[in-house]
């Protein structure tokens, strides 16, 4: 793990002060950007000194091993008014902000009475610790990304709160008593696994920001449209299939958002509001049919939430969901397995072990790792990998790539994506077998079977590019794949600096077989923009055909029988490759479209970033290229605009 603020980026190490009222400023302490800032403290409330009292602010990091011992100590410091214990200074593996250590607070903390914002945020409560609702002049308590599954009724007492943040936990409800928080102004509870409202939460009259995104509610209460101050109203990612119409009344109301829910019917009021966003909802669409007996067994299946620390799980006849670290989660259908079976998993970082990408893959996720590889299930087993937010990007799609221990290769499995929140995404798949798993961005790919009776192949990327397969090109059925690689001519010179070459897409053919076809394969290409087979030179239109191994272009305009037509070129192969139509003036093309692709393909970056130990809003940026030494990448400094919270 790697700490946020790394002392060793200021050269030295920061000097000890001479005594510990030091690190006092004023009516501050602000520890949690040390280290070791829990030592800290505990220096602080060794000495017995009038400061403590000073104190107004006050912040420690909980992931700090010693966060225990020093929040011990906080009922010393009888005039704080904001107490910060947060996690999320550490980062695992992966980049990812760590849960700090507390799970409780000790009971004297009610005796902070004058305590006023309360931050727990990232850390690992299960339960609401009794002392906080004692805390009666509390008006913001943060207690996001934890692990809380309830609220206890006494939430009731804190009658000050006027801000409750509970983003990110595990509560399935709310208690009826939150309507009594009258005062309260926000209230996050996204991702949560809420699946109703009490009428009560009608009673927040003066809540202006609600945010429910990303939970299980199928309805709303018609009592939300009571609430008559509320602004905006998040309820995107849930499974909502209808919405009260009072909710276009709210005078207030400036963002309604009822973003990929079921609703297949919305209220005209709630469709003529300028200020609602819908889509992502299946609306005027019929009603799907009925599941059929093993869909509807999958929904009762049992679900398995397997925490960071464990390396395996188990599966049973009966079939189960079971819920990994980071998001990664599995269906088992009933009789996937049939005993009981042990599973290892890993996540592991991306490296050239356990990743293959072609020149135009991208990496959108970690590699999730399922073992005994190889493994055989009599049900397809459904695998769903999480993997950064991308929109959508013409001729270009999602899939999951797994290795096949039968065929020693990486294959591309069929794959649904969705949205999972408004930063993430979720890729889908099934497989009968586990191996390694990893969700890529590739070219769009259109795959035919070509039998001995011959085929005809379309791209869909372009509808000018088909491969004909004639009677008895190839003696037992072949799979053959096809990807079209666009390039526009503004994209061409831009490369170039030559405003008269013009190129067709690129175009790469594999097929199952390593055997040549039989009879050739005709392959038609669309002519280059700007050029009709009435008008071009002859002598300026090249066909290059590719090695993606050399990474080399070769002329061989010479070597196949060219027709042209109006629009089109066409030429016969008998194996396949990639093919590439250029039209220039220059007699160097084969090194000038091996220059072109090379700027065309994709590279993985690394980004490194430091936070300036003693300015945090200064942040060091490094970006550096696969197969560049860090040395020779340029260092940034930048300010970061806004202020750390």
């Amino acid at each position: 793990m790697e700490h946020l603020l790394d002392p060793q980026w200021e050269g030295t190490s920061a000097e000890e002060p001479a005594s510990p009222t030091p690190y006092i400023a004023g009516n501050r302490l602000i520890l949690d950007v040390y280290l070791d800032g829990c030592e800290r403290f505990l220096q602080v409330t060794e000495k017995e000194t009038s400061h403590l009292v000073e104190v107004e602010f006050l912040r420690l990091s909980s992931n700090d091993a010693m966060i225990t011992s020093a929040v011990a100590d906080l009922p010393r410091f009888r005039n704080i008014r904001s107490l910060v214990l947060k996690g999320g200074h550490l980062r695992d593996d992966y980049g990812r902000c760590v849960n700090g250590l507390l799970t409780t607070l000790p009971p004297d903390i009610s005796k902070l009475s004058l305590l006023r914002h309360l931050d727990l945020s990232v850390n690992n409560f299960a339960e609401l610790p009794s002392c906080i609702t004692a805390l009666s002049l509390l008006t913001s308590l943060h207690l996001g990304y934890n692990r809380l599954r309830t609220l206890p009724d006494e939430i009731t007492e804190l009658k000050s709160l006027t801000e409750l943040l509970l983003m990110s936990n595990q509560l399935t409800e709310l208690p009826a008593g939150v309507g009594q928080l009258k005062h309260l102004e926000k209230m996050d509870l996204s991702e949560n696994r809420l699946e109703a409202l009490p009428l009560e939460v009608g009673n927040l009259q003066y809540c202006i920001d609600l945010d429910l995104s990303g939970n299980n509610l199928a309805n709303l209460p018609e009592t939300v449209c009571n609430m008559m101050s509320v602004q905006q109203l998040y309820l995107h990612n849930n499974v909502l299939v209808a919405v009260p119409a009072g909710l276009a009344r709210l005078p207030h109301l400036s963002r309604l958002d009822l973003q990929n829910n079921r609703l297949r019917t919305v209220p005209i009021e709630i469709m003529q509001c300028s200020c609602v966003y819908l889509q992502g909802n299946p609306i005027g669409e019929p009603e799907p049919s009925p599941l059929s007996e093993d869909e509807s067994q999958s929904l009762d299946i049992k679900e398995i939430y397997v925490n960071p620390e464990d390396k395996s799980f188990c599966v049973t006849p009966d079939g189960c969901w079971v819920f990994l670290p980071h998001g990664f989660h599995l269906c088992f259908p009933p009789g996937a397995v049939l005993c009981k079976t042990r599973i290892y998993y890993q996540i592991l970082l991306p490296d050239q072990q356990h990743v293959r990408l072609g020149h135009h893959d991208v990496l959108l996720s970690s590699t999730l790792e399922l073992q005994p590889h190889g493994t055989q299930f009599h049900q397809d087993v459904e695998i769903n990998i999480p993997f950064a937010y991308l929109k959508p990007v013409p001729k270009r799609e999602v899939v999951i790539r797994t290795f096949s221990d039968s065929s020693g290769t990486w294959m591309d499995l069929s794959t649904t994506a969705k949205e999972k929140t408004s930063h993430e995404m979720l890729a889908s798949c099934k497989t009968a077998h586990f191996s390694w798993f990893l969700v890529v961005s590739r070219l769009v790919e259109d795959c035919c079977e070509v039998p001995s009776e011959g085929e005809l192949l379309f791209s869909s990327v372009d509808q000018n590019i088909r491969v004909e397969f004639p009677p008895g090109a190839t003696a037992e059925t072949r799979t053959v794949r096809m990807q079209v690689l666009p390039v526009s001519k503004k994209m061409l010179e831009k490369i170039t600096g030559d405003s008269e070459s013009s190129t067709s897409p690129l175009l790469c053919l594999k097929q199952s077989s390593a055997a040549n076809f039989l009879n050739p394969v005709k392959i038609q290409l669309p002519l280059p923009p700007g050029v009709t087979g009435d008008t071009l030179d002859r002598s300026h239109l090249f066909l290059l055909h590719g090695d993606p191994q050399a990474q080399t272009w070769t002329d061989i305009t010479n070597q196949v029988v060219l027709q042209i037509t109006h629009i089109y070129a066409h030429f016969q192969v008998d194996h396949f490759s990639w093919y590439w139509l250029w039209y220039t003036t220059k007699s160097y093309v084969g090194e000038l479209a091996k220059n072109v692709y090379k700027r065309l393909r994709m590279y993985q970056v690394n980004f490194v970033a430091l936070q300036r130990k003693r300015d945090p809003e200064q942040v060091l940026l490094q970006c550096v290229p696969k197969h560049k030494d860090i040395e020779s990448v340029t260092t940034t400094q930048v300010r970061n605009p806004a202020s750390p919270s």
